[in-house]
């Protein structure tokens, strides 16, 4: 699912409020970080210590036959699914669980009855209409090869389904086949995940959660039952899915997996062109602009379109008769082809816009299988809806509306999703930072990647320590319905992002990250890992004990604070080399990186493993200089989110200080770029900024006419006649001027 970080500056002002001092937090400890007994389970029968699928790993298995049909007038889609599941567990089952996704929409939902005044992402966004499913019929075919036709007495309780079994299902492969009749009315936006939407060719209906699916009973928990509220995603059996999906004749239909009936569907030119699709790097048209525009509006006949996918956890499809089609051929490492599809209605078209879909979806799933597993499915569907963006296993909804910049970064966050958590089946419920936040990290990487960097934007860690070290958040382990909704970006998706980018590039290293990484990926393809197997594997392959990183990080909310003491010259003569004192004063320690830049204006680096801090809280070390020090400073290139910048800084004293007047830079000013007024005055001595409706920050003078706020990377430059300033944040430059 996408998650849209606003604009750096509106945020940082945003949240200018949230003080981190390094005096108000907890001092550092060493014995608390690198307590040994961070692992509370030693390894088992299903889950090895090194963090591989123990010997006897199990996971039971759910395979689908889906009929469905769409009534557009009505927006309603009646269906059947027969459901054959595989117990493989060492348990026999009196009963199974289902999940109803569906049922967020009743109007008596746990999900509504959670939903604030003030509104919220998740639920119907307020409409009004009869949602939830409705079951017409459920009937027991066969259990443990016995053929059998039986009603079973079954309960719904919110969206879970229990149905009792007419005799236990038996363990280690007792397999159980039933079907369930169903129907239900799409809601226009599904918790932005499905929906319909209205266009001037005629509706795109993207329909996801539309089947009822069984709970994943497992070796951790037994039966998840957890109810869907809007906010915790998904937990999946894997198995395979064969769907046949009836629509009006008018309608294109594109889904998960592969079209087993083109010939029934599309016309002989059509079909052409889809085979020049797959031969082709390029993007081939395959129903066009002028094809959509010029097409019948309405239909009184149907159409059925049968689809296949394998080894997967989900199913979703989407039918317009709006959409232009395109495609292009998906080159695999291993010599295997897929195809790259987008569908879209004529207001999305453009080079500008998603005219480029199939470029971006492609290049995303060729980079992501070259680093780190080969995508496993025949084709790669990128659809225009009304969703911000959701993934389902091979294929994606993204905004219609999204262009450029914002099209790439959806298209590859909901395309990175097929590693995180459609290959890597994680339990999305609980642990929504082991899909998202894994996402973002490779989002990153790809984003660099996408053709020489077209739309690779650096992300200073530093410049995020603000929202990272904000101490009204959860730690990042909460479960999704456990934390404020507006929490969800930085804890699911941006700080255990962060947590992997500095394991990769401060702690292990890109090679031996990516190794481990890889290995993780490899062992828990289409398997249910919990966070155990994951801190396991990164540390068993890598070598490295990262107990206090994961306890620091993932487990709490501690800070990372390094800090510069002081800097002598050894014997207090300069050529004769220099000794350091750092100190660690955040809870989280990390290995230190270093710069001194000399008074002629050359730099030296230099580095120290996080085992100093082991037992300390300060480090003296000496370092072999021979030339004048201007400065030391850590963290040089802001790979770490430090809670206090402020003292990441030693600078030898200037002999001439420079003579400023605090008072001319007092003033309003307001800017024509963004909606706010700062008001700046002098206090205590100091010159403070406060912006519209927020608290004041400090600024400290950083010569030139200029002052700074560390902590958030904020810069005010005034021009010489002290008549206006340009604020630089983030890469963003916004000019005020004086009232």
């Amino acid at each position: 699912m996408n998650f849209k970080f606003p604009k750096m500056i509106a945020a940082a002002l945003t949240v200018i409020s949230v003080s981190i001092t390094a005096q108000d937090a907890p001092k550092y400890d060493y014995n608390a970080a690198f307590n040994p007994f961070f692992y509370k389970n030693n390894g088992t029968e299903t889950r090895s210590a090194s963090g591989k699928p123990g010997h006897n790993y199990w996971q039971n298995r759910a395979d689908y036959i889906l009929n469905a049909t769409l009534n557009e007038a009505k927006k309603e889609i009646t269906g059947s699914a027969e459901i054959t599941y595989t117990n493989n567990s060492f348990d026999n089952l009196e009963f199974l669980w289902l999940q109803l996704d569906q049922n967020l929409f009743k109007k008596d939902s746990r999900g509504n009855a959670i939903i604030p005044l003030s509104g919220s992402r998740n639920g119907a966004k307020g409409q009004q209409f009869d949602g939830g499913y409705t079951i017409k019929n459920v009937e027991i075919i066969s259990t443990n090869g016995k053929n059998m036709k039986v009603a079973p007495r079954y309960f719904i309780t919110d969206s879970r389904m229990q149905i009792d079994l007419p005799q236990e299902l038996k363990a280690k492969g007792g397999v159980v086949k039933f079907k369930i009749d169903y129907a239900f009315v799409s809601p226009d936006y599904g918790s932005d995940r499905m929906g319909v939407e209205d266009t001037k060719n005629g509706k795109i209906f993207t329909v996801a959660q539309w089947f009822p699916r069984m709970a994943v009973y497992d070796d951790i928990s037994g039966w998840n039952t957890l109810p869907y509220l809007g906010a915790g995603e998904f937990y999946l059996e894997y198995g395979d899915v064969t769907a046949n999906l009836t629509v009006p004749a008018h309608h294109y239909v594109v889904a998960s997996g592969e079209l087993l009936n083109p010939k029934d569907v599309y016309t002989s030119e059509q079909n052409r062109k889809w085979d020049e699709a797959r031969k082709s790097d390029k993007t081939v048209i395959i129903r066009s602009a002028a094809e959509a525009n010029a097409a019948a509006k309405s239909s009184n006949s149907t159409k059925t379109w049968k689809f296949k996918i394998e080894n997967t956890r989900d199913f979703a499809w989407a039918s317009s008769p709006a959409f232009i089609l395109d495609g292009a051929r998906i080159n695999l490492p291993s010599g295997k082809k897929a195809l790259a599809v987008s569908a879209y209605p004529v207001e999305s078209d453009g080079q500008g816009a998603w005219g480029r879909s199939t470029e971006y979806t492609k290049a995303s799933i060729e980079n992501y299988s070259k680093r780190w597993y080969e995508y496993p499915y025949p084709a790669a569907v990128n659809v225009a809806g009304n969703e911000g963006g959701m993934e389902y296993p091979g294929i994606v909804f993204c905004h219609m509306d999204s262009k450029g910049y914002d099209l790439w970064g959806v298209t590859d966050h909901e395309f990175g999703h097929i590693w995180f958590p459609m290959i890597v089946g994680s339990n999305e419920r609980l642990h929504a930072w082991m899909d998202e936040g894994f996402n973002t990290f490779i989002n990153n990487i790809s984003e660099k990647d996408f053709n020489n960097g077209e739309y690779y934007q650096p992300k200073p860690l530093s410049s995020m320590a603000f929202f990272f070290n904000n101490d009204k958040m959860e730690p990042v382990m909460t479960a999704p319905d456990n934390m404020k909704e507006m929490n969800l970006g930085f804890l699911a998706y941006y700080k255990p992002g962060a947590g992997l980018q500095m394991l990769r590039e401060n702690i292990l290293g890109e090679e031996r990250f990516d190794k481990a990484f890889r290995e993780y990926i490899k062992r828990w393809a289409f398997k249910h890992p919990a966070p155990d197997d994951f801190f396991r594997t990164m540390e068993n392959v890598s070598g490295e004990d990262l107990s206090y990183f994961w306890r620091g990080w993932f487990q709490n909310k501690w800070k990372i604070d390094q800090a510069v003491k002081s800097v002598k010259y050894k014997n207090n003569d300069y050529k004769s080399g220099s000794v350091i004192k750092l100190e660690n004063i955040g809870q989280l320690p990390m290995p230190v990186k270093g710069e001194i830049t000399f008074k002629d204006g050359s730099k030296q680096e230099f580095a120290l493993p996080v085992e100093v801090w082991k037992r300390n809280t300060e480090w003296t070390f000496e370092l072999p200089t021979n030339k004048e020090i201007a400065s030391v400073k850590l963290d040089p290139k802001g790979t770490l989110p430090d809670a206090d910048p402020s003292n990441n800084t030693f600078k030898f004293t200037s002999a001439v200080a420079e003579n400023v007047d605090l008072k001319a830079y007092q003033g309003t000013f307001s800017s024509k770029d963004v909606p706010l007024k700062i008001v700046t005055k002098v206090e205590n001595g100091k010159l403070t900024a406060q912006a519209t409706g927020q608290q004041p920050f400090p600024l400290e003078y950083d010569g030139e006419d200029k002052f700074v706020f560390e902590l958030a990377q904020i810069e005010l430059a005034f021009s010489k006649d002290k008549k206006g300033f340009t604020l630089n944040q983030g890469g963003q430059s916004f000019k005020f001027t004086k009232e």
